[in-house]
């Protein structure tokens, strides 16, 4: 399982420093899928470096199943698998080839790989074209091998980071089918996305991110009965117009300010 507890991370800009995410606590528990959700800039992506261990938090902590995810040892990353759509294939080597070597960079024997290879295949409908290149797969077969990849090495944790972007309706459904299997499996998900549709079709419960911060958290039910909003995009734009209304507020409240002075 996944515990964040007040994870805090500021960046130096060249107008001073930007907090990007901001004392955020959360959980995602076995068989859970758990959607980070908000617009880009909301911090999403920075929380899921925190959780991977490749970003140390300002403050707070990531626990992957009690252990610190910025503590860099080998049993932390054996139970995190991550699939993203920046994700690529190796294309000279053959799809058994390339599954079977990243099982390896995990320390799975070969034995286990194999079997765990046999098992994954039957499941995501690759058998076909395990012998095959990756250079030579179509689009939707090259998806359904990197969705494997993040399996080989069974991690009980898995970080979902924008899964459908730049896919097709047929790409979707694969992701989604995917995803049905790892909360059947029990696995903890964490699916960072801004496509709010398919988050209310995907996920057990929501964190919604705004500015870096935690505004609401909770299934859709109990979303929709703090905010008053029946879907996560009415939720959102509720949000955006918030912070907009607050800051006309603070250039009038400037403004008012400024002229004060100028009588002075």
């Amino acid at each position: 399982m996944i515990v964040a507890s007040n994870l805090t991370k500021r960046f130096s800009i060249a107008t001073g420093v930007k907090t990007a995410v901001n004392s955020l606590s959360f959980t995602v528990q076995p068989g859970e899928v758990y959607g980070l959700l908000g617009p880009n800039g909301a911090g999403k992506t920075t929380t899921l470096r925190m959780v991977m261990g490749l970003l140390q938090p300002d403050e707070g902590e990531v626990l992957i199943d009690g252990i610190r995810s910025d503590s860099a040892s080998q049993s932390v990353l054996s139970k995190l698998g991550m699939i993203s759509t920046n994700d690529g294939v190796y294309p000279w080597l053959s799809v058994r080839e390339m599954l079977v070597y990243f099982a390896d960079l995990y320390g799975v024997p070969l034995r286990d790989a194999q079997k765990r290879l046999v098992e994954l295949a039957g499941l995501l409908g690759i058998e076909t074209f395990l012998d095959q290149r990756c250079s030579t797969l179509s689009t939707g077969q090259r998806q359904r091998v990197i969705l494997a990849r993040g399996l080989m090495h069974d991690p009980p944790v898995m970080l979902l980071d924008e899964p459908t972007r730049g896919l097709d309706i047929v790409g979707s459904r694969t992701t989604f089918e995917y995803i049905d299997l790892l909360r059947s499996q029990g696995k903890a998900v964490l699916l960072s996305t801004h496509r709010l549709d398919e988050a209310e079709r995907l996920c057990d419960r929501f964190g919604l991110l705004h500015c870096g911060a935690l505004r609401y958290e909770g299934s859709l039910s109990q979303l929709q009965s703090q905010t008053g909003r029946e879907h996560l995009v009415d939720m959102f734009l509720e949000l955006l117009d918030q912070r907009s209304a607050r800051s006309e507020m603070d250039a009038s409240r400037k403004a008012m300010s400024d002229s004060l002075e100028g009588l002075d």
